[in-house]
């Protein structure tokens, strides 16, 4: 299918502080105000995708929509990678990109980590979710239907990340995007300092929740560790927090 991306000429391609920000402005103006929402849903593999995770996925539309720019457009421009969810709740954002990665990039595999039974303990300074949020996930049931829609390139982890990922990464290719969709402080710093060693150059690293009202845990990662320690800027804050790894050259 020939590309729908809108055509900005008024905005240069160059790298800019870690960034392209012409990338940032199709994917985030293209959905904010221009017809990327309508042109995403009329997408074939768009549609097969969302078909399957419905009823499992609590992630927004246009968070949804964003993520699907991504791999459809954008994830070939770095070299290819495998894909790491930290917080799947019931899968289906995880569905939703394992559908679209097995048609474009046949090898690629999507981990999605979680602990199905509910967050860790949360800090009540910062966090407003609990202990025990987003539980009740029947993962035999979600492995089930994931092998019989022929999702062989989706592996479910369960535990916590501090018991999980580490062995995760050292047998997974390098990380061509990690989601971030775990809400809490201390799951949101750990996602994100265990990962960066491992993405891809170019690499997306895209936070869920870092501006939504109830996850300023979340946000606060991005703020002080993100922004303020390791001196990155976003390539997006609309839909999302978007950012990329190593991407520090200028394009020829």
């Amino acid at each position: 299918m020939k590309s729908y991306l809108p055509v900005l000429n008024n905005i240069s391609r160059e790298l800019r502080n870690g960034r392209s920000i012409y990338d940032g402005y199709i994917r985030g103006w293209g959905i904010q105000f221009g017809d990327l929402r309508e042109q995403v849903r009329k997408d074939p593999l768009y549609k097969q995708a969302l078909a399957l995770s419905s009823g499992r996925t609590v992630v927004s539309e246009d968070n949804r929509i964003n993520i699907f720019l991504i791999l459809r457009f954008f994830l070939d421009q770095i070299g290819g990678g495998d894909i790491i969810e930290f917080g799947s709740y019931r899968g289906g954002n995880a569905i939703f990109m394992a559908h679209i990665v097995g048609e474009l990039y046949p090898g690629t595999r999507v981990y999605a980590l979680d602990t199905f039974s509910g967050m860790p303990a949360t800090n009540p300074k910062i966090d407003a979710h609990q202990q025990g949020d987003f539980g009740g996930v029947d993962l035999n049931e979600l492995r089930r239907f994931s092998a019989a829609n022929g999702l062989y390139n989706l592996e479910f982890v369960e535990g916590l990340f501090e018991d999980t990922a580490q062995s995760v990464l050292k047998r997974a290719q390098n990380i061509a995007l990690a989601h971030i969709d775990c809400d809490i402080y201390s799951s949101v710093a750990y996602s994100y300092e265990v990962v960066k060693a491992h993405m891809t150059g170019g690499g997306y690293i895209v936070f869920d929740d870092a501006t939504v009202s109830s996850c300023l845990g979340a946000t606060e990662v991005v703020e002080s560790i993100l922004i303020r320690r390791d001196g990155l800027n976003s390539e997006q804050i609309f839909p999302q927090f978007v950012f990329r790894s190593g991407l520090n050259q200028a394009r020829p």
